[in-house]
């Protein structure tokens, strides 16, 4: 029975995903990039902790549920509004996997567990919601931080340090050391950026 709870809901949570119109090409490969998203989270998790239960693993996979259905465009632009829809997304995330983790069978205790580790509540108290910190830090490093590097050639190092030691800070040491030991692919042109963030902490 709780295999088929979690099949089922790893299923819907991927059907949800699949629903993306924006499009990533991962080798050779056509995907919705949120379901691309997903998975590489549930990869990811995999080579950092393999040992964890199964409300960890739904809210790995689920943390950008359907993130289009809420653009940046629809709150304030300046950092306010930028602050307001982060909110939001955790808040839709947490609801919306919520009610596929109901469609699947789970009970009120456990879907409120990967609730509040979706909407990464109480970091430094939750290892639920740690754990999905940690997990989206390193994919952020290994598969998208260089596009948005690249996407914003008017910020000097200093700026760019900046914005690794915010990532930085909401991890955990244990993922400090999973990125320093070389776990992790991370592209060349951010190497001295990252050794210069986590060695100003």
């Amino acid at each position: 029975m709780t295999k088929q709870r979690f099949n089922k809901a790893i299923a819907l949570i991927d059907a949800a995903n699949s629903e993306d119109q924006n499009r990533e090409i991962c080798d050779g490969k056509d995907w919705p990039k949120e379901l691309l998203y997903s998975h590489r989270m549930s990869n990811m998790l995999e080579r950092y902790v393999a040992d964890v239960d199964d409300v960890v693993k739904l809210a790995i996979r689920a943390q950008h549920i359907q993130r289009w259905k809420l653009p940046r465009s629809d709150y304030p632009m300046g950092r306010k509004g930028y602050h307001q829809w982060r909110a939001g997304l955790y808040q839709f995330h947490a609801d919306t996997v919520a009610d596929l983790l109901l469609e699947s069978g789970y009970e009120h205790e456990f879907i409120e567990r990967v609730k509040l580790a979706v909407a990464k509540k109480s970091l430094t108290t939750n290892p639920d919601a740690q754990l999905v910190e940690d997990a989206s830090g390193l994919v952020f490093i290994e598969h998208y931080m260089l596009d948005f590097v690249d996407k914003h050639p008017e910020y000097d190092e200093e700026k760019w340090v900046n914005i690794t030691r915010k990532t930085w800070n909401k991890m955990s040491d244990r993922a400090h050391q999973f990125i320093l030991t070389g776990n992790i692919k991370v592209p060349e042109p951010l190497v001295t950026l990252i050794r210069k963030a986590a060695s100003d902490i």
